[in-house]
């Protein structure tokens, strides 16, 4: 059994300084007393015994100044900065330990939580003192000084399990999501950034890196709020089926179950025009999907029975002459006609069959089926929207045309900004519909290329603004095309209010092995992250004293002392603790269970 002298407490006065002057004074006591006192005092005895005092002095004095820095280090704290060198400096030493550099810290271990312990027992105020000064009181600095902090590295294979960035506002989020963003820049690898407010630093550090390599080409800048600075991204340009777009569009459609009639109806609609498109070898895109939703798809369906008599049925034009003058030079209506009676018994289509149920549908019927459709449609096609997402390649176009096939082949840097703050509904509508585009991207990637395929650093700020089921779906099988997802979010609680399903967002915490916590005052995001970690044992010394008199027995007194150590079970890091973390410090608990306490500096060159 463990006695109370296996540990003490780590904050008590510090004794040794003490000590140390004392063991001094009796050194130079000695000298003195073997120089000028009368007595006889042997030379070799004096030297001896200072010597041995001095000794002690040192060995006391050393410990005394290893627990004042202890104490005072638990003072540091202060915004700091952080320049482009100094970051890729950050980077190359991490390249040589292949992993990705998180900050400055210290692995967080039973020995930190038991420090942290025995400083919430005794007071933080009366071990510290009272502060005064107002920045000094904007959260709990005193964690990151329990031990000595250093460059704090993760494995970079961990990148590959996702990362979740937790924390309220102005806590640090987006400054250490910019770190992390750098050195993807510094390694050559493709970064996507999404951001639904529109951050000014993120797009111009981001810039600013891509120079500061040789390298100004790779940054792409996209922003409904300023398209003459903006690329034109095409979100329905990478597919692997066809069915991909209509799923892609129809997500976007408010559905109370994402299984209801009218979400049910408008994907067969978006799906049934696709399928037209293809076949009269017109690449899809929102603007050709809202004409023919909204205006009717006359044209479309004409176009699509003429490809396929072209290609399927030999001499169609003279037998199906007698149709068209049956219905009296209404091409349409014959050539339907004809398809039905004749060509589907020789070369049915299935897409044909779609396309013109659709446009038999009862119109009166048709425009209250997809009347939730037509306005997520027009919000992605009105200006200067329809030709940011839906370009017309032309060759000397002015506007530069990519898509995220293109940026992720090119290991190109895009920024894209969706401008939530001044439209949330079609900034949330832009994010959803390049996310689905990725999710398609990494399929093929996984299906086509993995052997010679380079990491995809995908990073989404505010992603209770933009994620989505292909968000999930990216999450859980986008690792294996070695997509790397960081999501920063204020609470787990925006998750099942942008999915809808608490279930779903259950999904995206399950994905990220990775979770960086700022500070967070959310009491069940706190207590998720404190609830994840092991407990401990927290020790504390008990002390005891007694004293009594007999009233019978005279001069007869009693007195007691007692120690003992009381072990309790305890949270390696308590919910509420992540409620006091100052501005840029964070909790992080990677992939195997490693956590580590650290602190980021923001990035911001000299000038």
């Amino acid at each position: 059994m463990s006695s109370a002298y296996d540990w003490e407490n780590p904050w008590r006065p510090n004794i040794e300084s003490k000590m140390a002057t004392t063991w001094g004074m009796a050194a130079a006591v000695t000298i003195v007393f073997g120089k000028y006192l009368p007595v006889p005092i042997p030379g070799k005895f004096t030297a001896f015994a200072a010597l041995v005092c001095t000794s002690m002095a040192a060995y006391r004095g050393l410990a005394a100044y290893r627990r004042y820095v202890d104490k005072t280090r638990l003072q540091n704290f202060g915004i700091e900065f952080i320049t482009t060198q100094e970051v890729k400096k950050k980077t190359d030493l991490a390249a040589k330990k292949n992993a990705v550099w998180l900050g400055f810290g210290f692995d967080w271990t039973d020995m930190e939580a038991q420090k942290m312990h025995a400083m919430l027992s005794q007071g933080v105020a009366q071990t510290m003192g009272k502060f005064t000064d107002e920045h000094r009181l904007n959260g709990a600095y005193w964690l990151h000084g329990l031990d000595v902090e250093t460059d704090r590295f993760m494995d970079i294979g961990n990148l590959v399990g996702h990362t979740l960035l937790v924390g309220t506002t102005r806590v640090g989020k987006t400054r250490g999501m910019e770190l992390l963003i750098a050195q993807a820049i510094m390694r050559g690898e493709a970064v996507i950034i999404i951001d639904p407010k529109g951050d000014h630093a993120l797009p111009k550090n981001a810039k600013r890196i891509c120079e500061a390599m040789g390298q100004p080409e790779r940054f792409v800048y996209f922003h409904p709020a300023h398209p003459e600075k903006s690329v034109s991204i095409d979100p329905m340009r990478n597919w692997n089926r066809r069915t991909e777009l209509a799923s892609r569009v129809a997500a976007l459609i408010p559905s109370e179950t994402g299984a209801d009639p009218f979400a049910a109806f408008g994907w067969k609609v978006i799906n049934d025009i696709v399928n037209g498109l293809v076949s009269t070898g017109v690449s899809p895109n929102l603007a050709h999907l809202k004409r023919y939703v909204e205006g009717g798809a006359d044209n479309l369906v004409l176009n699509t029975l003429r490809h396929h008599f072209i290609d399927n049925v030999p001499d169609w034009e003279s037998r199906s002459s007698g149709f068209v003058k049956k219905h009296k030079d209404k091409v349409l209506e014959a050539y339907i006609d004809f398809y039905k009676q004749i060509v589907i018994h020789e070369a049915q289509s299935s897409d044909l069959d779609g396309l013109i149920s659709t446009f038999e549908h009862n119109r009166d019927h048709f425009q209250k089926m997809v009347a939730s459709l037509i306005p997520i449609l027009s919000m992605l096609t009105s200006d200067p929207l329809a030709d940011l997402l839906s370009p017309e390649v032309e060759i000397g176009g002015k506007r530069r045309s990519t898509d995220m096939a293109k940026i992720i082949n090119n290991n190109q840097v895009l920024f894209l900004g969706l401008d939530s703050l001044s439209d949330g509904t079609v900034g949330s509508a832009i994010g959803s519909i390049m996310l689905a585009d990725l999710t398609a991207v990494a399929g093929d990637r996984y299906n086509y290329g993995i052997d010679s395929i380079k990491p995809v650093n995908l990073f989404i700020d505010e992603g209770a603004e933009v994620i989505n089921k292909p968000t999930i779906q990216l999450m859980n099988k986008g690792g294996g095309a070695l997509f790397r997802v960081t999501i920063a979010i204020q609470t787990f609680a925006d998750l099942p209010a942008r999915l809808g399903d608490v279930y779903k967002s259950r999904q995206v915490l399950g994905n990220a092995n990775n979770q960086i916590v700022f500070r967070v005052l959310d009491d069940e995001t706190q207590e998720y992250v404190a609830k994840s970690l092991p407990k401990m044992k927290a020790k504390s010394l008990s002390l005891r004293y007694g004293h009594g008199a007999d009233a019978h027995l005279q001069d007869e007194y009693q007195s007691s002392y007692q120690e003992s150590m009381i072990e309790e079970e305890a949270e390696t890091i308590p919910p509420a603790m992540l409620g006091l973390l100052p501005p840029l410090h964070f909790f992080a608990k990677v992939a195997g269970g490693r956590v580590v306490k650290g602190r980021i500096k923001i990035l911001k060159d000299k000038d």
